[in-house]
């Protein structure tokens, strides 16, 4: 198979979907691999390295495009790229669908072959090409949060490990999930005083025979949401529901009970976010404002740490993709059936149901078109 690998232009954005590492991989089952000039720059790989991995280099990403028959990128295509895609190409990235339906319609249209790196699931539940950015992006939260808490970003000027003699910041993590767990733990490693909350009593159990009593477990509902929304410095915003959109937990009015110069970081951001004033936000210009409340919800966080978050995600995603190369999207997805979840548009239908509900689009299983 002809595989492609493209320079990402969403802004700040400097992963890259193939290392050199995964360019020999491919080459070596027989595959042929291209890569855009300047791909792997901003993640430290030269076009030299992918050139002596066995990659082509072209200029040009129409012709990328054209040549090949799998796309491997990191984010979801932007409108700009939209009219590069043909019937029957592969694309295999993150989507997260349920939260743009322009993008939903538009590989729709071309009848895309989609394969969505955040809803590939094993049986057990996990996410295995979700996993690594998750936990990245659990601990950049904190990171990020720490820094808007400082007065020059119109934070409270709160110090979350505080020192002897005072009293320790509060950070809430929303949700107990992969995000949840990373967040706490750096929060926690900052000297913070940490509450999670879950839905889940195992998964809250869990986190508490974790961190050994380090942190406060709290059930997820309006009176605790409340209470934590009243008392936090930061909030971190955990809360994913595979392939939907994220609930809106804290609420515009939600703001007016926190203390002025707190923060929250909305990690679900690509899913739509789970605080209802989320608006998606880049690296170049990260925080917005509301009701004296500093708002952190850049939707692609891991791209700041784009040499570490290429390798974990490289790592996890290149299995399946020398799969799909091997035996194409319907044997690779008799072989594994983890890839199954994972294809959310098929030949102009919409096969991931979260997506369907999200837009009133038909739903169509997998296995009535493959």
């Amino acid at each position: 198979m002809k595989i492609g690998t493209i320079k990402e232009i969403k802004t700040h954005e400097y992963r890259v979907g193939l290392t050199p590492a995964c360019v020999k991989a491919y080459i070596s089952r027989g595959h042929e691999v291209t890569v855009e000039k300047g791909a792997g720059e901003g993640a430290g790989f030269s076009d030299e390295q992918y050139t002596t991995a066995g990659a082509q280099i072209f200029a040009d990403k129409k012709a990328i495009f054209d040549h090949c028959d799998m796309i491997v990128k990191v984010k979801e295509p932007l409108p700009e790229e939209f009219d590069l895609f043909r019937e029957g190409q592969l694309l295999y990235t993150y989507l997260h669908l349920a939260a743009a339906e322009e993008l939903t319609h538009a590989l729709m249209k071309k009848k895309v072959q989609g394969v969505a790196y955040e809803t590939i699931e094993t049986p057990d539940g996990a996410l295995p090409c979700l996993r690594p950015m998750s936990a990245i992006a659990g601990r950049l939260s904190i990171q990020e949060g720490a820094k808007y808490l400082e007065k020059t970003y119109g934070g409270r000027g709160v110090l979350l490990g505080g020192v002897p003699g005072i009293s320790r910041g509060k950070v809430a993590v929303i949700g107990g999930g992969e995000v949840g767990l990373n967040a706490a733990k750096m929060a926690v490693g900052l000297g913070a005083e940490v509450t999670i909350l879950d839905v889940s009593a195992n998964r809250l159990s869990y986190l508490d025979d974790v961190f050994g009593g380090h942190v406060t477990t709290l059930y997820s509902n309006d009176a605790n949401i409340e209470k934590v929304v009243r008392e936090s410095d930061l909030i971190v915003g955990a809360v994913l529901l595979p392939g939907k959109k994220a609930p809106h937990l804290i609420k515009r009015e939600h703001l007016k009970m926190m203390k002025k110069g707190a923060v929250i970081a909305d990690v679900a951001v690509d899913q739509g976010g789970c605080f209802e004033t989320t608006k998606a936000t880049t690296h170049s210009d990260p925080i917005f404002v509301i009701d004296d409340v500093v708002h952190y919800c850049v939707a692609n966080m891991p791209g700041a740490v784009a040499r570490s978050s290429t390798l974990a995600l490289t790592s996890t995603t290149l299995p399946y993709g020398l799969l799909l190369a091997e035996k194409g999207l319907k044997g690779a997805c008799e072989a594994n059936k983890d890839l199954i979840p994972g294809v959310n548009v098929y030949d102009g239908r919409c096969t991931y149901e979260g997506v369907a509900e999200a837009f009133g689009l038909a739903y169509t299983p997998l296995s009535d078109v493959l």
